[in-house]
């Protein structure tokens, strides 16, 4: 185990994106498209024969020098981050990049990579605050066909329902076995540590799902054979992080003051839509908005008034034994 958690917190924290360079080398009409928190539809860049990259910020992996002249030392650290990785060329690969409206800061750093002639093209994508398919589903789906038409002009793919329900089925796998990893650590979180949870599901953010999914079932396999010993510590579940990201020393130090970290909301994109987006129907994109009219998780980001995010948060936490 500690073999394949090396692995994982080397890619997870590679700033220079290597893997997923390497992969885009690795054969012709491929094409990186970063994304900004919170979440964003990957399937849709995997039909378009791309690789969807998390970008996370540097963390405390790197140190903020230029990216204080963009933004003020009062705004968060993570867009300040990513702005310093763009003027020191780790994006310089990439083909485009997306940037989720979940805040004001992340509009403005869209506006930063026009300005710095960033990819091929940039894009401040407005998620839907009305949940109505025929007002909030069909405005995201223009959106996602904004988005298919921009990587198109870049590789000359065109989107088929054939490849795009070959991606929903690939990720509804990567969700249910992100879910089995969580599910192994509420009932035995002695065997594996929340910081080395977090690195198996961060590495998943910067290589292609296939890969992520064999990671996936190598520690399920893994934790199914570890016995461990059980500590004297209380279950806690952490709700509020979503988009900044802790740094793996403060996720120790949490769990190594007396707690059990059994739930998170640390890299909430990777299980936003919860349970399967509907495979294998004539309409993929379509099935995609539904999943997310109807299944997202609950944020401060989502309005939802007719289903306050505090009722879920309670069930969750009873769910969790926390």
């Amino acid at each position: 185990m500690k073999q394949l958690i090396n692995k994982c917190e080397g890619l997870a924290f590679d700033l220079n994106y290597t893997r997923a360079k390497q992969w885009k080398s690795e054969g012709d009409g491929r094409v990186l498209v970063g994304y900004m928190p919170i979440y964003f539809p990957r399937e849709i860049i995997h039909a378009m024969n791309g690789l969807a990259v998390g970008i996370l910020g540097g963390g405390d992996k790197k140190q903020i020098i230029r990216g204080d002249a963009y933004y003020q030392s009062y705004i968060c650290h993570m867009p300040r981050g990513i702005i310093e990785l763009a003027l020191d060329g780790h994006f310089d690969q990439f083909d485009g990049f997306l940037f989720p409206s979940i805040c004001d800061v992340i509009r403005n750093l869209s506006g930063m990579f026009r300005v710095l002639r960033k990819g091929k093209f940039v894009k401040y994508m407005d998620f839907p605050q009305n949940f109505q398919k025929h007002i909030g589903g069909e405005f995201f789906k223009y959106e996602l066909m904004d988005i298919v038409d921009k990587i198109s002009k870049i590789n000359k793919v065109k989107l088929s329902p054939e490849k795009l329900n070959e991606g929903i089925q690939l990720f509804n796998k990567n969700r249910a076995l992100i879910n089995a990893v969580y599910g192994l650590r509420k009932k035995s979180p002695w065997k594996i540590s929340a910081d080395e949870v977090y690195s198996i599901i961060r590495a998943g953010y910067v290589i292609p799902v296939e890969e992520h999914n064999e990671i996936l079932k190598k520690a399920i396999e893994l934790l199914g054979s570890m016995d461990g010993e059980p500590m004297d510590k209380i279950r806690v579940m952490i709700i509020g992080a979503f988009c900044e990201q802790p740094p793996l020393s403060l996720i120790k130090t949490i769990e190594q003051a007396g707690c059990y970290i059994i739930e998170d909301d640390f890299l909430l994109g990777s299980k936003w839509i919860q349970g399967d987006v509907e495979a294998g129907t004539s309409d993929p994109v379509g099935a995609i908005v539904d999943a997310y009219l109807n299944k997202s998780t609950f944020s401060s980001t989502v309005y939802d008034v007719d289903n306050p995010k505090e009722v879920r948060m309670i069930k969750l936490f009873n769910e969790s034994k926390a």
